[in-house]
C-alpha cells in the first residue's frame, strides 16, 4: 500500500514538473511571438504607418502579458498622436507588466507626462514620485516632479482665490438682501408715520374748528359793542389806519403838487421866451 502511494506521488510530481515545463515553454514561445510582433510594429511606426503599427502592437499584447515593451511603445505612439487617454491606459499596463525597475520607472514617468497634459497636477506628482522610487537618479523625472508641484501649488492658490471671491460675492448678495429688507421695514414705518400724521392733522383740524367757533363768538361780541354805543369806537374811526393818509396830510400833499406843477410851468414859459424866433426885415 505504501509503495502504491509513493508511486502515485512520484507520478504526480513528474506530471506537475512536465506541465510546468510545457507551460513555461508555451510562455516563452508566446513571448517570442509577441516580441517579434513588437519589432514589426516598431518598424511600421518608424515608416509612419501608424495603423499597421497599432495592429501589430495589439497582437503582441494579446500574445503575451509578459511583454511590457508592446504596451509601452503603443502608449508612446498614442502620446505622439495626442490620444492621451489611450496612452495612459497602455503606460499603466506596461508598468504593471514590467518586472524590472528600469521599465517601471519609464512607464510611471510617462504616466506623469500624460497627467501633465491633462493638467491633473496632483496625479502627475504621484506618478513622478513612483517613477523616482524605481530610479532616484533620473534628473528629468526630478525636474518634472518639481514643475508639477509648482503648477499644483499655483492651481491651489487660484482655486482658493476663486473660492474667496465666490464667498465675497455671496456675502455681498446677502448684504443686499438685508438692505432690501431694511428698506421694506423703513417703508412700513414711513407709512405708519404718515397715517399717524394724518391722525394728528385731523386732531388739529378739529382744534381749528373749535377755535373758529370761539372766534365767531368773539366777533359776535364785537358786533354788539357799537350797538351799546361805546364812545371809543368813534375815536378809533377818526384815527388814520396803517397805509392810509390823514386829511391834513392829503391837503399838504396837494399843495406841494400844485407848487411843483407851477414851477414846471414857469420853466416851460421861460424856455418859450428865450427860444422864440425873431423876424428881421430885408433891405430892398
Amino acid at each position: 500500500m505504501n509503495k502504491i502511494n509513493t508511486v502515485l506521488i512520484l507520478l504526480f510530481v513528474c506530471f506537475s514538473s512536465f506541465a510546468q515545463e510545457v507551460d513555461e515553454k508555451e510562455k516563452q514561445k508566446s513571448l517570442q511571438s509577441s516580441t517579434n510582433l513588437t519589432w514589426d510594429a516598431n518598424k511600421a511606426l518608424s515608416e509612419d504607418d501608424f495603423i499597421a503599427a497599432e495592429v501589430d502592437y495589439r497582437k503582441a499584447i494579446s500574445k503575451s502579458s509578459d511583454n511590457s515593451a508592446a504596451p509601452y511603445n503603443l502608449g508612446n505612439a498614442y502620446y505622439e498622436n495626442e490620444t492621451y487617454n489611450e496612452a495612459f491606459g497602455r503606460f499603466k499596463e506596461a508598468g504593471e507588466a514590467s518586472t524590472s525597475k528600469a521599465d517601471k520607472h519609464k512607464a510611471y514617468h510617462n504616466m506623469g507626462n500624460v497627467f501633465m497634459k491633462r493638467k491633473d497636477y496632483a496625479k502627475a506628482v504621484e506618478a513622478y514620485k513612483e517613477a523616482l522610487r524605481n530610479d532616484p537618479t533620473d534628473e528629468e523625472t526630478r525636474y518634472n516632479l518639481a514643475l508639477a508641484k509648482e503648477l499644483l501649488k499655483k492651481e491651489q492658490e487660484e482655486n482658493k482665490q476663486d473660492q474667496d471671491d465666490k464667498d465675497k460675492d455671496k456675502d455681498q448678495d446677502e448684504n443686499k438682501d438685508e438692505d432690501k429688507k431694511d428698506e421694506g421695514d423703513n417703508e412700513d414705518k414711513k407709512d405708519q408715520g404718515e397715517d399717524g400724521d394724518k391722525g394728528d392733522e385731523g386732531d388739529k383740524d378739529e382744534e381749528k374748528k373749535d377755535d373758529n367757533k370761539d372766534g365767531e363768538g368773539d366777533k359776535s361780541d364785537q358786533k354788539k359793542k357799537p350797538e351799546q354805543g361805546d364812545g371809543d369806537n368813534e375815536q378809533e374811526q377818526q384815527q388814520p389806519r396803517p397805509n392810509q393818509l390823514s386829511k391834513q396830510q392829503v391837503e399838504n400833499l396837494l399843495r406841494a403838487m400844485q407848487n411843483a406843477e407851477k414851477k414846471v410851468q414857469d420853466k416851460i414859459d421861460a424856455k418859450k421866451v428865450k427860444g422864440a424866433k425873431i423876424k428881421t426885415e430885408k433891405d430892398w
